[in-house]
């Protein structure tokens, strides 16, 4: 009897489920290709929810027949996406269950679960909306319209509403952004690189980079492969292609210094929010991103006022972060996008120079070795063991000899005071002290993502670095310890409120409070009485610190209130991407951290303030009362029979005088290795002592 029941029960779901699939079926009506073409454009807004920043893309599509193509157009695409479609109905059985199996394997399927007619179904809705029910109304439409469209009709759709990258909706626009040609003039190569970028513009543009055009060059080959395989295209023939480099695009949105913005918040929607390309250019989202327009536009006119109309080929980046959340509120990375896509705040890594001392002196602190009442060695030259390279050159004929500027000796000094003059000699007992591996953990742990050598000479930031590290990391201490992930992206909705996201700052504890205020009081001696006295004029307690690199191809100022910390970097770059010395530029002998860049960092934090309370930096907590320093002194010059020439040893920072022609030949200069790399490279871990700058 119960058996009976369990059947009846189980035959009477299946029949209302089989009536609901029925009804469904019935009342649902395929999409037509315009209703893909005219979904709506995603919006990005300030900080206040209300003000736009910009419109990420007007869709781009002009529509062609099949008839017009060469065959191998439509071959290519499905070669790539679907080579069962002639042979299957609408949905994929064997491929859904395929993806998913690679899927639980950890791989990564070359040829997807979906097929072209799927695809097509998906781009219809707002793909954003990722729920069970838009998957069951994707199966039931697949089916209906492979019932009610030839294949022909069906692939002609698919061909004229995908998205291909550079803004262009379906295969015309494409050609046109990729190849400068027509969709009826196309190559098998071209055609087979097209079929490639769809699987996700981002990834296989080769013009986005190396990474991109390894990508695509692999994609294309399986492409290629697949015709062949298909009896589309002659081994023959495949075997003399080469690839077909598209052309350079650039966008005709997104201008001005606010485009590196909206690259930077569509680079997080993917990264962050998994959000395809597809679904940022067309999915109606309304984004709220952490940039304060205010706050943005006092960048801009920052760069704008403070930098030299006779020195063009100068490039600032600045980066500006709130502490303890992580909300990056202004940004500047260039003066327009539409001509320059490289980034100078996230794309361009230059030395750090003087401004990774502060991350030694916190592992210093963290040793429980030294306390900031300690008083150091500041004579100029030292020479110290642990800073030998027996493949570099001797300095005063001895190696490991490190140099303040000028060779100038400061006596006996404490820590604030060898940190407001930048003096090498007491930083280089500090990195001895701390050691070279503590100071790159306090780095990483601080907010630094790039690579830091571990050698004694990272202390003179011999390491190559983005500004918005920089400014994550300086945010770090002046949120007292509290370390957050820089983040641009707010909140994202689409207009029917299925996608709903609101960020959460990722804070994590990164150092204790008390060595962090002890930290920041030395900082604080840079503005009250050093190298960064002109950020004065902010009129509020100030805590930073100055940098130059060797040669002056890079200088920095990176510093902070209680409720914002700011990096400010300057470089000259050559036509090859190197580093180009900046001196007798502009009426400065040298650009140093305590020209150009503290001025920039002024000009914006005394705006960026203005009506934000003035708050004090928690009191000195002087940790470490009992510690001595357990250093080894640093040794005699030893005679050598043969002097090696080398350059000179690194170099202390001067306090800045008021004007730029005061102040020519005045470097306030920290130390980088003899190699200078780009500021797109990354430097080489070798363990060099620093040379001067």
């Amino acid at each position: 009897m119960w058996l009976r029941r369990i059947l009846l029960t189980g035959l009477v779901i299946v029949g209302l489920a089989l009536v609901f699939v029925g009804i469904s079926y019935a009342v649902i009506t395929p999409p037509k290709p315009n209703d893909i073409a005219t979904a709506q454009t995603s919006t990005i807004y300030y900080a206040d929810g209300k003000t736009e920043l910009d419109r990420i893309s007007q869709i781009n599509r002009v529509a062609v027949s099949i008839k017009d193509l060469p065959d191998h157009v439509g071959k290519s695409m499905l070669a790539a996406e679907d080579r069962e479609f002639y042979s299957q109905s609408g949905i994929s059985p064997k491929g859904m269950a395929r993806a998913v199996w690679v899927a639980i394997r950890g791989g990564e399927a070359t040829q997807g679960g979906s097929t072209i007619t799927q695809q097509y179904v998906k781009n219809y809705f707002l793909s954003a909306d990722r729920t069970l029910s838009r998957k069951y109304k994707e199966i039931l439409l697949s089916i209906k319209i492979d019932q009610q469209q030839s294949k022909s009709q069906i692939l002609e759709n698919y061909l004229n509403t995908i998205y291909y990258g550079r803004g262009a909706y379906g295969i015309e626009t494409a050609a046109q952004a990729y190849y400068g040609k027509s969709a009826k003039d196309l190559s098998v190569e071209e055609s087979a690189v097209l079929a490639s970028v769809i699987r996700g513009p981002s990834v296989y543009d080769p013009q986005l980079g190396a990474k991109q055009l390894e990508n695509v060059k692999t994609r294309w080959g399986y492409v290629l492969d697949g015709m062949v395989a298909q009896g589309w295209l002659p081994q023959a023939k495949r075997a003399t292609m080469q690839f077909p480099m598209p052309i350079e695009w650039h966008p005709k949105s997104a201008t001005g210094t606010s485009g590196y913005l909206v690259q930077l918040i569509k680079s997080e929607l993917r990264t962050k929010l998994k959000l395809s390309d597809s679904d940022i250019e067309r999915g109606g989202l309304q984004i709220v991103s952490t940039i304060d327009k205010p706050r943005q536009d006092a960048a801009v006119k920052a760069v704008q006022e403070v930098m030299p109309d006779s020195a063009p080929n100068l490039k600032v980046g600045l980066a500006s972060v709130t502490p303890g959340d992580g909300a990056v509120v202004a940004l500047y990375g260039g003066a327009d996008y539409a001509k320059v896509q490289f980034n100078s705040a996230t794309d361009a890594k230059m030395q750090a120079g003087s401004t990774f001392k502060p991350f030694t002196l916190i592992a210093a602190l963290k040793s429980g070795k030294i306390k900031l009442s300690d008083s150091f060695n500041g004579a100029s030259p030292q020479f110290f063991p642990e800073f030998k390279d027996p493949g570099a050159a001797t300095s005063f004929g001895q190696q490991g000899g490190v140099q303040n500027f000028g060779n100038s000796g400061f006596g006996t000094i404490d820590v604030p005071t060898a940190t407001a003059n930048s003096v090498n000699t007491v930083y280089a007992q500090l990195n001895i002290i701390a050691t070279p591996k503590a100071t790159v953990d306090v780095a990483h742990a601080a907010g630094v993502t790039s690579d830091v050598a571990a050698n004694y000479g990272n202390v003179f930031g011999t390491s190559s670095v983005h500004v918005l590290e920089m400014a994550s990391a300086y945010a770090t201490i002046a949120a007292q310890g509290k370390a957050a992930a820089p983040y641009f992206v707010k909140s994202a909705k689409s207009i029917d409120g299925v996608f709903d996201y609101t960020a959460k700052p990722e804070v994590t504890p990164a150092f204790a409070a008390d060595i962090m205020a002890d930290t920041t009081v030395a900082m604080q001696a840079v503005v009250e009485r050093g190298s960064g006295s002109r950020a004065q004029a902010v009129g509020r307690p100030l805590a930073g610190k100055t940098g130059t690199t060797s040669d002056n191809k890079a200088a920095w100022f990176n510093g902070f209130a209680p409720q914002l910390a700011t990096a400010v970097g300057i470089y000259r770059p050559g036509p090859n991407g190197e580093e180009l010395q900046m001196k007798n530029i502009a009426g400065y002998s040298e650009i140093t951290g305590a020209t150009l860049p503290v001025q920039v960092w002024t000009a914006y934090m005394t705006s960026a303030l203005d009506g934000v309370p003035v708050v004090d930096f928690p009191a000195a907590a002087n940790v470490n009362q009992d510690a001595t320093p357990t250093a080894a002194p640093p040794s005699a010059p030893e005679p050598s029979p043969t002097v090696t020439k080398a350059p000179r040893p690194p170099t202390a920072e001067p306090s800045p005088t008021p004007s730029p022609s005061d102040t020519q030949g005045q470097p306030t200069a920290s130390p980088s290795p003899s190699a200078h790399p780009s500021p797109t490279t990354h430097p080489s871990s070798h363990p060099t002592p620093p040379p001067t700058p």
